[in-house]
């Protein structure tokens, strides 16, 4: 695993599958947020991901949400696309057990 993406605290281990899988969610959600020019939620998730990002151990999904706020913030539905598609590809190399 690459750590500019992330090393999740050993202390919070047990509760790193569920954020993920949260995450993954998220990638549906922010996709059809953006078919639907629904920036306000997109924004929220944006938000909510660039502060939890860093305290799970994944600063690159804290980077992710912050681009995410800022595509969303800007009315960029391409943006939102870009930025989810970055996560989605994130969580498949998580899966697949190596981020880089």
């Amino acid at each position: 695993m690459n750590p500019e993406e992330g090393r999740p605290d050993p202390d919070i281990a047990d509760l790193v599958p569920g954020f993920l899988e949260n995450r993954r969610r998220d990638v549906v959600f922010l996709r059809a947020s953006a078919q639907r020019r629904d920036f306000p939620s997109a924004r929220r998730i944006g938000h909510r991901m660039k502060g939890m990002g860093a305290a799970y151990g994944f600063p690159a999904i804290g980077r992710i949400g912050a681009a995410l706020e800022q595509a969303a913030r800007e009315r960029d539905a391409g943006g939102v696309l870009r930025e989810t598609d970055q996560l989605h590809a994130f969580l498949e190399r998580m899966e697949a057990g190596h981020a880089s």
